[in-house]
């Protein structure tokens, strides 16, 4: 195929956070265009937010079912490739499927939907179309995971024995939701969010990269869930032990309410000959300890690092690499999956090195998992989908 993949959005409208995001990430390599959008649930902003970003009028949609359905009917060489779902939680199942129905692939922010049931859905329309879906777990993205992955899935740290990460925020320790706070506000609500907060918004982000980093999935949890700001209807904070596939334990603790804290996700992993640490405030160094010598210090950008690690460097050692270029990193890889599709091509590992409605469906288990086990004086559940 010639030329770019061509993308709709639905929602990330006028002073959305997110879906300025996505539009940066996705025109970063230049294989990206945006051509079509309903970027509001309602119609005047919708529009408004359209010409703002010059989308031409006759494809500034009042809606997502108006875009599906009118994209759907234009010719190949015109209509949009695949649509990036970026409103809130509640607002993912039914676009997402609406597309996939009608032959397009997907975009879509984590959590995958607002419950177990729809993202399995989801994952049989998948399954059902062989069409592709990206779920922009955005952490996964950068480089120094990656390589923390390739050294552990290549064995240098022997079998993985504990898996420590926690993800604490501080944006939430007022209940800036009755304030007016538009972020605050749908994160907090059970029918905007699901039945989860803290854990539904950021322990999945937690839980998706000690499985990422590690290679092994959770198996069992116990989980202690807490409301900390009085009146709110949703965990802020939460403490979760966990075990792993190949016997490992660890823990995952995940807060809005840590006072002072910005986005300090970080995680550790240890093995039987060493371990590694990466903290996403400092993301371009990785932390590596052995049992028997000095630790070591990796650095993103370095002819050192793994092929998979190198694939996702942009710049120079010591020029900063962040969250834009780890969330282009996503886009990237879904959009040279999504050509070689095209193309009747086999996409290499690297192309598909990117979260998948997999991925959605167990983000949606941890969170069901997570609550039932902190409503639960059961100690071990067993991590169920």
């Amino acid at each position: 195929m010639a030329g770019k993949l061509r993308m709709g959005m639905i929602g990330g409208g006028k002073n959305a956070f997110i879906g300025a995001v996505h539009r940066i990430a996705a025109n970063i390599d230049g294989q990206v265009e945006l051509c079509c959008g309903a970027l509001s649930s309602d119609t005047e902003k919708a529009k408004e937010s359209g010409r703002l970003l010059f989308i031409h009028e006759e494809r500034n949609y009042g809606s997502y079912q108006e875009m599906i359905e009118a994209e759907s009917q234009l010719p190949a060489d015109v209509k949009m490739h695949f649509v990036a779902i970026v409103t809130p939680n509640f607002a993912h199942f039914a676009p997402a499927m609406l597309a996939l129905e009608n032959g397009f692939h997907v975009v879509i922010d984590k959590p995958i939907s607002l419950t177990l049931a729809e993202a399995k859905q989801l994952q049989q329309k998948v399954k059902e179309t062989g069409l592709i879906l990206c779920l922009t777990y955005t952490y996964s993205g950068y480089p120094m995971v990656k390589q923390a992955k390739q050294m552990i899935a290549e064995g240098m740290f022997g079998k993985i024995r504990k898996v420590m990460v926690e993800y604490p925020q501080g944006w939430l320790s007022l209940p800036s939701e009755r304030e007016g706070n538009k972020q605050s506000s749908w994160r907090t609500d059970p029918l905007k969010s699901g039945i989860s907060g803290c854990m539904g918004d950021i322990g999945t982000h937690a839980a998706q990269l000690a499985e990422y980093i590690s290679g092994e999935e959770i198996v069992k949890i116990c989980a202690d869930l807490n409301i900390v700001v009085e009146g709110r209807p949703l965990d802020d904070d939460g403490n979760v032990l966990l075990k792993f596939a190949n016997g490992a334990n660890g823990i995952l603790v995940a807060s809005q309410i840590a006072a002072g804290e910005e986005n300090a996700l970080k995680i550790k992993v240890y093995g039987e000959k060493g371990g590694l640490e990466w903290h996403q405030e400092e993301p371009n160094t990785l932390k590596v300890k052995w049992l028997d010598a000095p630790s070591q210090l990796y650095r993103t950008g370095q002819p050192y690092l793994s092929p998979l690690a190198l694939h996702n460097s942009r710049t120079p050692s010591g020029h900063p690499e962040g969250y834009l270029e780890a969330f282009a990193n996503i886009y990237r890889n879904f959009a040279a999956t999504v050509q070689a599709q095209i193309n009747g091509e086999v996409p290499t590992a690297e192309m598909l090195d990117f979260p998948g409605v997999d991925e959605g469906v167990r983000g949606m288990a941890f969170i069901e998992n997570v609550v039932a086990s902190g409503l639960s004086d059961q100690k071990w559940f067993d991590f169920k989908i």
